[in-house]
């Protein structure tokens, strides 16, 4: 057991860089990911990197080219618009289900991670601005679902997080760096809060559906200039 831990924590190390390098564009879209780049970049053996790539495979942020390796998953216009539906949809169900089920804990949940979110922070740079905003921002829409609890649900909901995360990070960069997109999110958090507090369960999950989908025009339109769509 204690002699396969090291190997393991090499797997694990392997999948967090290879899936952060691929969310933040340092491997684009269709670029191949050569074992050789990889080993230099990471200092890990073709073992650990392998376990990762096929679990890259799994979450579909790497697609395995028979025989000849492995390339970063392709985006499209038609993938972002799917994955959003489904997620917004998604969490509309979960919002309704966590208002019926969700107790007096989980709503002081709520308050503490939206008023974390909502805090000025002073941090050292850009990166470190949008690691801490989006960190907060996550943990305050998980604290609004967990209610459900239903954990094949929220298994789901990670899921498909996974898969959105490339698409999101382009709107966090247009974003965590406006002043004003922060001041609306501020805005809109704080209107979903008060519509959930009340228990107001099929307005709370609508305002939900929209607060999701606001990105995906913004996205839409970096990944045109970008040449990704």
């Amino acid at each position: 057991m204690t002699m396969d831990t090291p190997r393991q924590n090499l797997g694990i190390s392997a999948y967090s860089w290879l899936k952060h390098d691929i969310i933040r564009g340092v491997f684009r879209p269709g670029e191949k990911l050569l074992m050789s780049r990889l080993k230099e970049r990471y200092g890990l053996g073709i073992g650990p990197l392998r376990e990762a790539l096929s679990q890259l495979v799994a979450e579909r942020l790497v697609v395995a080219i028979s025989q000849r390796g492995y390339r970063v998953a392709p985006m499209s216009l038609a993938e972002l618009n799917d994955l959003y539906d489904a997620r917004a949809h998604l969490e509309g169900l979960l919002l309704k289900l966590a208002i019926e089920r969700g107790d007096d804990g989980w709503e002081a949940d709520i308050l503490a991670k939206a008023h974390t979110l909502s805090k000025v922070m002073e941090v050292n740079s850009p990166d470190e601005l949008l690691d801490v905003w989006d960190a907060r921002h996550k943990a305050f829409h998980t604290a609004i679902v967990s209610g459900c609890r239903s954990p094949h649900l929220l298994q789901v909901r990670d899921s498909l997080f996974d898969q959105v995360e490339r698409y999101r990070h382009l709107w966090l960069r247009e974003t965590v760096f406006s002043e004003e997109a922060l001041e609306r999110k501020r805005q809109e958090h704080a209107a979903l809060v008060e519509v959930i507090l009340e228990r107001q369960a099929a307005r709370a999950a609508e305002m939900m559906r929209e607060h999701l989908m606001t990105p995906v025009p913004i996205i839409t339109e970096v990944m045109t200039r970008r040449g990704l769509a």
